[in-house]
């Protein structure tokens, strides 16, 4: 939570976990959806001394939590793992970074269409000629994540169900033509 210490680092290896903040009207507002093979709390090692941010599981999840001092001992002695959470603190950078320019120079409409695309080729699993993303997120989710609302979220949604672009319901979402999804995205911009 907001405030705790900041001196563990969680490894998830099985399960969903939500990072997310709160403005200061108390709106949530939702950073990442972390699955199984991801790491959060990777701050700690570069001096956050309390939390900024919260970590909720979404469903049942089993982590692996390192204390920050043995984090460090394991890599200083294991040069690999130090290259590894290099990577992971960079990506989270560029992937804050590019939602940050979607936000300024994209529609919600096109912020939607762009999130549902990374998430079928980041979170999906080709079936066919099709991407499937099992667990997929609530429309609230959808909209904490592209800072839009829920109703905006359900009206795109829906239009590439009737475009016969996606399917989706509360388990999955079968993106059935990557090209025409990405293709939606930029009809506006």
């Amino acid at each position: 939570m907001p405030e705790e210490d900041s001196d563990k680092m969680y490894f998830i290896t099985e399960g969903r976990v939500k990072i997310g903040t709160y403005s200061p009207q108390g709106k949530e507002i939702t950073k990442a959806i972390l699955n199984a093979g991801e790491v959060f709390g990777e701050l700690s090692l570069i001096g956050e001394g309390k939390r900024r941010d919260f970590a909720y599981v979404m469903e049942t999840t089993t982590m692996c939590i390192l204390d920050i001092n043995e984090m460090k001992s394991l890599m200083k002695e294991h040069g690999p793992l130090s290259m590894m959470v290099m990577k992971i603190i960079g990506n989270r950078a560029i992937n804050m970074e590019r939602r940050l320019e979607s936000l300024v120079f994209k529609d919600s409409r096109t912020r939607i269409i762009e999130f549902l695309h990374n998430l079928a080729m980041e979170k999906g699993k080709r079936v066919g000629f099709e991407r499937e993303v099992r667990k997929f997120i609530t429309h609230q989710e959808i909209a904490n994540m592209t800072a839009t609302s829920r109703q905006t979220v359900t009206t795109v949604l829906n239009e590439l169900r009737n475009d016969n672009i996606l399917i989706f319901d509360r388990r999955r979402m079968l993106v059935r033509d990557m090209d025409k999804l990405k293709a939606a995205g930029l009809e506006i911009t």
